[in-house]
């Protein structure tokens, strides 16, 4: 898992540039929470961006062909309160279950409410079939160790991307915007 510094950049993909970043607008029921999620693969934000798109244009929102990718740097980050999930295990898996499910890990969400930057594995589209199945219980108890094990087997952590969710104020302000490019739809 790559460490949060400063001067590491970070990529976030959409259907429009971001530049200034707001948690208001951000949605609630995502891997680590309400925040702003960014990745060190540059090639996930533009999947991140391609997808983007789409969800839009399925709401019915209009929207010209284009996505972008956003780059940003991070600045000073000393007085941040960060969290970081090594591998995707059991606790990481608990985290996202918890902050996708309302009454799900409820224990595990309020755990994680003090800190302004939580990064670990991303639960992508390509896994989100497995985290599904896994919170209707089909490989058992959700929570259980063997419904544990089967998921996370299953999702293949070690080919997994990392992703970086800055939940606060004082987090965006760490964050400083570089550029954004244009990213291919066809």
């Amino acid at each position: 898992m790559t460490e949060l510094k400063e001067g590491l950049v970070l990529y976030h993909g959409s259907y429009c540039i971001v530049e200034n970043p707001d948690l208001q607008k951000c949605a609630v029921y995502k891997d680590f929470g309400q925040g702003f999620y960014l990745t060190t693969s540059k090639a996930q934000a533009k999947s991140f961006a391609k997808l983007s798109f789409e969800k839009r244009v399925q709401q019915g929102i209009p929207s010209e062909k284009i996505a972008y990718v956003s780059f940003f740097k991070v600045t000073d980050i000393k007085d941040l309160k960060y969290y970081v999930y090594e591998t995707a295990d059991t606790a990481w898996l608990h985290c996202i279950v918890a902050h996708r499910r309302k009454n799900a890990f409820v224990e595990v969400r309020n755990q994680m409410k003090p800190y302004d930057v939580i990064s670990g594995k991303i639960a992508n589209d390509d896994t989100n079939t497995t985290i599904m199945a896994y919170m209707g219980n089909v490989f058992g108890k959700m929570g259980s160790d063997a419904a544990d094990k089967v998921c996370i087997g299953l999702l293949i952590p070690e080919r997994l991307k990392d992703q970086f969710c800055f939940r606060s104020e004082k987090a965006l302000s760490k964050l400083q915007f570089i550029k954004s490019e244009r990213v291919d739809l066809e």
